[in-house]
């Protein structure tokens, strides 16, 4: 149990120390939770706006005069040392100080890629915020992370983590899951842009472009990416189905059809419009004296059970992930297998020569699940080295874009590291088909590739 060992820490002032990058929403809300809590603190805010991290800390309830606003690497670093918080619009303060974890939540894909290469050079855990970045390029940074002994992870809180706690407990029963996935608050619109969803943004005081984000799918998309990744799952069809559902009707609709439901097999992930913001898996049993048992506890006749948690907490259960990654070395979700997903761009406009693709939830592109062998054949672009792409033929609306289609930023992280978990899963692919579908040892990795 964490809560002992989190009482235990605090007492002996063993205080797990916490780097945050990003101070929007997700990270003042992390920073403000651990504040108060038993043996955690957020001993490093950083933002490129500046003061953005300095308030975070100041209303996280942290006294100004234990916080100290630097750039200065060396000088962040002895602060540290020295008990003191550190505020910075420099996110090198965040891995080159004597922390215990940096957390990445900027939610901007190049950034948190090379947030996240860095930590890991600089022997720091990692915890993946960034789902986007995740679903781009989790696989190697996981794969790095472990070849420095160190934990890569996404969060609980996050649909992804959430999920895969239900999936983890179904599977350690020894149930089999059939499909796991997530609620989606609003209709799917895929031409929502910053402009389309101001007033309804400015009222329920979010940033315009993540609430774009989440209309137009591409959230969810990247979300199911690394769950479908982490448990080796797909989509059932591009995009999923998203059907409407109740928490009540679960365990009817995402079943095969065979079965009354609307996938064409099992292990798929999907996503409903009715149970947000919950989460689910479906599990079945072929034991007459189990399946007895879930019907006497009330989960349904059968032949199909569900397991559903009607909230998430995001940056609110952040530190659980935290704690189990630096105490433990335990993993909330991670991607360890060859990916099974991919969210791709798709043309949310008519793209010309010469356009620059802008970030997610813009104006450019929104993001659609594709398993990931079709994406790759189809060499289609994945969503995390689209922004600051530069458009080189005419793309029609709807039109998923290839890397044909545009001149990716050679020079930015992201891509550098796609490039080489590429290779690497060739690789590891070509030496579990040489061994007959047995696995290997893997070589090891070091942070350079």
């Amino acid at each position: 149990m964490l809560l002992p060992q989190l009482k235990k820490r605090h007492a002996a002032g063993e205080i797990i120390k916490v780097s945050v990058v990003g101070a929007g929403q997700m990270g003042e809300g992390l920073v403000a939770q651990m504040e108060g809590m038993f043996g955690m603190r957020g001993f490093v805010v950083a933002d490129v706006e500046p003061g953005r991290a300095e308030h975070a800390l100041m209303s996280a309830g942290v006294p100004s005069e234990l916080i100290v606003a630097t750039d200065d690497v060396d000088r962040a670093a002895v602060a540290v040392a020295d008990g003191f918080r550190v505020a910075t619009a420099n996110p090198m303060v965040a891995w080159e100080s004597p922390v215990d974890i940096v957390v990445e939540a900027t939610g901007v894909p190049e950034v948190g890629a090379k947030v996240a290469y860095e930590a890991i050079l600089a022997s720091k855990h990692v915890l993946q915020m960034n789902v986007e970045t995740d679903a781009t390029v989790g696989w190697l940074l996981r794969r790095m992370a472990r070849s420095a002994g160190l934990v890569y992870t996404l969060t609980a809180g996050d649909e992804p983590g959430t999920t895969m706690e239900l999936y983890d407990f179904a599977v350690s029963l020894g149930f089999e899951v059939v499909s796991a996935g997530k609620g989606k608050n609003n209709p799917l619109d895929v031409s929502a842009t910053p402009d389309s969803v101001a007033a309804t943004a400015h009222a329920q005081q979010m940033n315009p472009k993540m609430l774009a984000s989440f209309v137009d799918g591409t959230k969810t998309m990247v979300e199911m990416t690394s769950l479908a990744n982490a448990i080796s799952f797909i989509p059932d069809v591009p995009g999923m189905h998203g059907p409407e559902v109740t928490p009540k009707t679960i365990a009817e609709v995402y079943v095969p059809a065979a079965d009354g439901g609307v996938l064409s097999a099992p292990g798929r992930v999907d996503y409903g419009r009715g149970i947000a913001p919950g989460v689910f898996v479906v599990f079945t049993t072929d034991h007459p004296k189990l399946a007895r048992d879930l019907s006497y506890l009330r989960l349904g006749e059968g032949p199909y059970w569900a397991l559903y948690r009607p909230y998430h907490l995001t940056s609110l259960e952040t530190p659980i992930s935290i704690a189990r990654a630096v105490i433990s070395g335990d993993t909330t979700c991670a991607t360890d297998n060859a990916p099974t997903a991919e969210t791709v761009a798709v043309a949310k406009k008519a793209l010309r020569p010469g356009d620059v693709i802008d970030g997610l939830g813009g104006y450019c592109t929104h993001g659609r699940i594709e398993v990931a062998t079709s994406a790759t054949a189809a060499d289609m672009l994945p969503l995390g080295l689209a922004p600051g792409a530069t458009v080189i033929g005419d793309v029609p609306v709807g039109q998923p874009l290839t890397y044909a289609d545009v001149e990716v930023d050679e020079s930015s992280t992201i891509v550098h590291l796609r490039r080489l978990q590429d290779l690497q899963i060739a690789e590891h692919l070509m030496r579990s088909s040489a061994s007959s579908g047995l696995q290997g040892p893997e070589p090891s990795l070091t942070a350079a590739g």
